[in-house]
């Protein structure tokens, strides 16, 4: 069984097209890479399926723009062969390595932008999420393993024209779920 990665989420339906944070948004000459579940700060993700942590790390830092808070991601590959990567999160339960179940906590979202340190040269959409009533998401990425290295790449975002191969919609993974969390209601 699989699960709805953001309990918590403000609204259960997937951004699409335009709207801010659908998966391949154009954001100031770049596309984001996954799909932006919005929910407070603090909120628990949890694992979609079953699978082995990859990879984690950094994916904000104040180091690469004065704006960012600090924020780790969460990779988990699962025997479908699909990798789920998990982004800003402010803390991780999960190491390299770990096997996990579907549906167990994995971390907790962050808010990646910190207002007071946004200048006037920041991109259109850094300012829209952080003045949004919303500024707290997961961001998900998800990739067919294995994942082809995607440059140039920043916080989700690709910097390139044509969209990756490895790379898929997560939107298309999520509806049954959605459909799924829905019926439970």
């Amino acid at each position: 069984m699989k699960y709805w990665p953001l309990p918590n989420s403000y609204d259960d339906k997937l951004p699409k097209g335009e709207m801010p944070g659908a998966f391949w948004e154009e954001r100031s000459g770049a596309f984001n890479c996954g799909v932006d579940i919005f929910a407070m700060e603090g909120s628990e993700v949890i694992s979609i399926d079953e699978g082995i942590v990859i990879d984690s790390g950094k994916f904000t830092s104040s180091e690469n723009a004065t704006y960012w808070n600090e924020t780790f991601y969460v990779i988990v590959k699962t025997k479908e062969r699909i990798n789920y990567k998990y982004c800003e999160l402010s803390e991780l339960y999960v190491s390299i390595g770990n096997k996990i179940p579907a549906g167990i906590p994995i971390g907790k979202i962050g808010k990646t932008i910190n207002p007071h340190n946004i200048s006037d040269d920041a991109p259109y959409f850094v300012r829209e999420i952080a003045y949004s009533d919303y500024p707290a998401r997961l961001h998900l990425e998800l990739y067919k393993a294995p994942i082809m290295e995607i440059r140039p790449y920043i916080a989700g975002n690709y910097e390139g024209d044509i969209k990756p191969k490895s790379l898929l919609d997560p939107n298309v993974y999520l509806m049954g779920l959605r459909k799924q969390l829905i019926s439970k209601v």
